[in-house]
C-alpha cells in the first residue's frame, strides 16, 4: 500500500517537472512564426518606423523568421534596439506560441535644438540629446544660437546632470519647461536664441519686436511683466512700435523704438 502511495506521488512530480521541460524543448525546435513590432506614441513622433527596427534586428542577428526559436537570442535583439537613443524603452520577448515580440516607447522631446556651430538635435523630458535623423519636425520651441552639445551629452548623459558643468542648456531646459506649462507663453514663445555672452533672446510669434531675456535668473517675474506691458501697453501702441523689449533689468521694461 505504502508503495502505492509513493508511486502516486511520483508520478504526478515527475510530470510536473518533466512536462514544461518537454514543452521547452519542443518549442525551441518550432521556427519563429512571426515578429510583433509595438512602438508607442508612434503617431505622434514618428521618429522610429516598424521597418527600420525589423531591419536593425534581421542585421543584427539574421533573419529571424522561419529559424528555430531556441536559436535566437532575445537578449541580443533587445540589446540591438536599445542602442537606438530615440527609444526610452526597448523590450523583446518570445511568446509560447513562438512570436517574437519588440515593445518600444519613443523620448518625449521638449525642444529642438540648432546650435550655430552645426547639427540639429531634440531635447527630451529626461534631458537627454537626440540627434534629429529624418524629416519629421515635431512643433516645439527651437533653441538657437551659443549652444553646445557635449560628446558626454551625446554618449546620453543628461543635460541636467551635474557632471555636465557650466551649460546654458539646463538653464533653457527649464526655461522651456516653464513655457510650455503656460498657456500664453507656450502659444506667444516660438524661438529662443543664446548670444555669445549666454544672455538669452525670445522670438515672439505675434510681432516685429526681439525680446531681451538676459540671464536666466528671476524669469517669472521678468516674462509676468513682460505679460502685463503685452495686454495694458501694446495693444495702446501697437505691436509694431518697438524693435527690441529689454527685461534684463531687475523689475523693469526698457524699450527701444523702431
Amino acid at each position: 500500500m505504502k508503495r502505492f502511495l509513493k508511486i502516486l506521488i511520483v508520478i504526478p512530480l515527475l510530470y510536473i517537472l518533466v512536462i514544461p521541460i518537454y514543452i521547452a524543448v519542443s518549442s525551441n525546435s518550432k521556427p519563429v512564426g512571426g515578429i510583433e513590432v509595438i512602438i508607442r506614441d508612434s503617431s505622434d513622433y514618428h521618429f522610429i518606423s516598424k521597418t527600420h527596427l525589423l531591419n536593425l534586428i534581421n542585421n543584427g542577428s539574421g533573419r529571424i523568421l522561419g529559424k528555430p526559436a531556441g536559436e535566437v537570442s532575445v537578449e541580443k535583439v533587445e540589446k540591438s534596439i536599445s542602442t537606438l537613443r530615440e527609444l526610452r524603452v526597448a523590450e523583446a520577448y518570445m511568446t509560447i506560441d513562438q512570436k517574437l515580440k519588440i515593445y518600444v516607447d519613443q523620448r518625449d522631446p521638449v525642444m529642438r535644438v540648432m546650435p550655430e556651430s552645426g547639427g540639429d538635435f531634440f531635447v527630451d523630458e529626461d534631458g537627454v540629446v537626440v540627434r534629429k535623423r529624418n524629416l519629421y519636425n515635431p512643433r516645439l520651441h527651437i533653441v538657437g544660437g551659443n549652444i553646445t552639445i557635449s560628446s558626454a551629452m551625446l554618449n546620453g548623459v543628461s543635460v541636467l546632470d551635474t557632471v555636465i558643468k557650466n551649460t546654458i542648456l539646463r538653464d533653457i531646459y527649464y526655461l522651456v519647461d516653464y513655457i510650455k506649462d503656460d498657456d500664453f507663453w507656450s502659444a506667444q514663445i516660438d524661438q529662443i536664441y543664446v548670444d555669445k555672452d549666454n544672455e538669452i533672446d525670445l522670438i515672439p510669434r505675434v510681432g516685429s519686436h526681439l525680446i531681451h531675456l538676459g540671464k536666466t535668473e528671476d524669469i517669472e517675474d521678468k516674462l509676468r511683466n513682460l505679460e502685463a506691458f503685452y495686454s495694458e501697453v501694446l495693444p495702446e501702441v501697437g505691436w509694431n512700435k518697438y524693435s527690441l523689449i529689454n527685461l534684463e533689468f531687475k523689475d523693469q521694461i526698457v524699450c527701444k523704438r523702431r
